[in-house]
This record gives structure tokens, C-alpha cells and sequence, in this order.
């Protein structure tokens, strides 16, 4: 088999960082995907992840993104900062009674995508006329490789995964019972406001490290997917979070063996799994 080969071959310290980095980011996008599901956020997932985009073609304008860690760090946090005010902006946009939420993500949406090809192509055009090295190629940032991490990237993940989970814990009461019942949660005085502003600053944060393993185009897959899983099998509230933790973790792994053995792209492969696994899911009895 090419997964054992790979991962216990001569050249398996260069395949290692990017399985744990896949199973530290689908645990990440475990964690908030029940959430995304109950409030139908999905496209807010999908906005906050076109609009990192934006950040990239604006932090590669800025000249960073080069190979030091100093330039990958500056370009990461300038990606988050992005991320984050895109989705800020939805937040402030669907408050006002004249912006359906849809109509604010749209909005961000688009003009974060056509902001993000604007700066790359004045990236690549610069760096063409100074003879320095090229962005990476649209496909990379768009679809990921998550095989091509480093230590420091599991690292990264690692962190955002603890501080997600930690604000997770300490909002708990109030992102539960706002995400599963709003309009008590409304009458029992839960700020709805600053309610959602926490959770989809979290959300921005963590796309942005999904966009690592599954790129900008697939990572809003990672933020629904595990969330219906674990819907579809459980009605309770510990059952919804194990399945959709379990069922992230196990897709992963499915996910990356499928792209081993078939030398196929490992975010793909990481949907598709996950995608096999909402639907047979959906096809057993549901559990309690």
C-alpha cells in the first residue's frame, strides 16, 4: 500500500506534518460546524473564506509571502486580519434592515474575490519586472496542499485550535443557547449582537488556517460537512459534538489514505470523504 510506504518509508518525515496538520484542522472545523450548520452560516463560511483571498492578494501586493518565516508570518497575519474584518463587515451590513444577510455576504464575497485577483496580478507584475520569485500559482492558494506542510504549520494549527476551543468553553452557555433556540435565548437577555460577532470572528479565524489544508474553494466544506454529520446522528447535545469531531477526524484520514493511493489532490479527497460520510449518515437509522 502507498499510505504505509509513505508514512513509514525513508521518506516519511516529509508526509507526517501534513497528516497531523489535516487531522488538527479538521478537529477545527469540527468544533465550530454545528454551530455554522444550526444558524445556516454556511455562506457566511463560504464568504469569510473567498474573502482570505482578498487578504492573500493584499498581503503578496505588500511584497510579503516569501520564504522566510518572518515573511509568512507577516502575510498569514495580514490574511487573518482580512478575514476577520470581512467578517465583521457581514455582521455590521446584515444588522442594518435594509441588507438582507445574503445580500451582505454577496456583497463581501465578491468585492473580496475581485479585490484579491486585482493584487495578485499586481504581484505577479512586479515581481516579473524586479526578476524576484513569482506568487504561488493560483491553483496552490485556491485548492491547497495540505501534504506540503511543515512542523510550523502544525504548530500554527495547533495554537488556533486551542484558543478556539478555549473561547468555545468560556461563550459556551451563550453560543448554545443562542444556536439552538435564538428566540429564547433573546427573552432570557443572551446579547445576539456580540453573540454572533464571536463566533464569526472565530469562524475567520479559522478558515484561515483550513485554507492550509483544502484551500480557499474547498475549506467552507470543512465548516458544514462535519456539523450535518453529527446532526443527522444525534439529537443530543454532547452526541452532535463527539459525531461531528469523530466523523471530521475519520474523513480526514479516509480522505488523505484515498489521496495516497490514488495520487489524487489531498483537500479534495478530504471533502469527498467527508462528503461519503454526510451521506451515509443520513442513510442509517439516526442514533439518540
Amino acid at each position: 500500500m502507498n499510505t504505509l510506504e509513505y508514512l513509514t518509508g525513508s521518506q516519511a518525515h516529509l508526509f507526517w506534518p501534513g497528516v497531523v496538520t489535516a487531522l488538527l484542522v479538521a478537529m477545527l472545523g469540527a468544533l465550530l460546524s454545528p454551530l455554522v450548520v444550526l444558524k445556516r452560516l454556511a455562506f457566511i463560511g463560504q464568504g469569510v473564506s473567498h474573502a482570505a483571498f482578498g487578504g492573500v492578494g493584499l498581503g503578496l501586493a505588500l511584497g510579503l509571502g516569501g520564504d522566510s518565516l518572518a515573511d509568512q508570518a507577516a502575510l498569514q497575519a495580514v490574511v487573518i486580519a482580512f478575514s476577520i474584518g470581512a467578517a465583521l463587515g457581514i455582521a455590521w451590513l446584515s444588522a442594518r434592515p435594509e441588507t438582507k444577510p445574503d445580500t451582505a455576504i454577496g456583497i463581501v464575497l465578491a468585492a473580496a474575490m475581485a479585490l484579491g485577483f486585482i493584487l495578485y496580478r499586481v504581484a505577479g507584475q512586479r515581481a516579473s519586472a524586479s526578476g524576484s520569485s513569482r506568487p504561488p500559482a493560483l491553483e496552490s492558494v485556491l485548492f491547497g496542499d495540505v501534504l506540503s506542510a511543515s512542523w510550523a504549520d502544525a504548530l500554527s494549527a495547533c495554537v488556533v485550535l486551542v484558543l478556539v476551543a478555549f473561547a468555545l468553553w468560556w461563550s459556551r452557555r451563550r453560543l448554545i443557547f443562542w444556536g439552538f433556540d435564538e428566540p429564547a435565548s433573546r427573552a432570557f437577555g443572551v446579547p445576539e449582537g456580540s453573540t454572533r460577532t464571536v463566533l464569526l470572528v472565530l469562524l475567520a479565524l479559522s478558515v484561515v488556517v483550513a485554507v492550509n489544508l483544502a484551500g480557499i474553494v474547498l475549506a467552507t466544506a470543512l465548516f458544514v460537512l462535519p456539523g450535518a454529520i453529527a446532526l443527522a446522528r444525534s439529537t443530543r447535545l454532547g452526541g452532535v459534538w463527539a459525531w461531528s469531531v469523530v466523523g471530521a477526524g475519520v474523513s480526514a484520514l479516509l480522505g488523505l489514505v484515498l489521496s495516497f493511493e490514488a495520487d489524487l489532490m489531498p483537500g479534495p479527497s478530504v471533502v469527498l470523504a467527508m462528503t461519503g460520510a454526510f451521506l451515509l449518515a443520513r442513510l442509517l437509522p439516526r442514533g439518540a
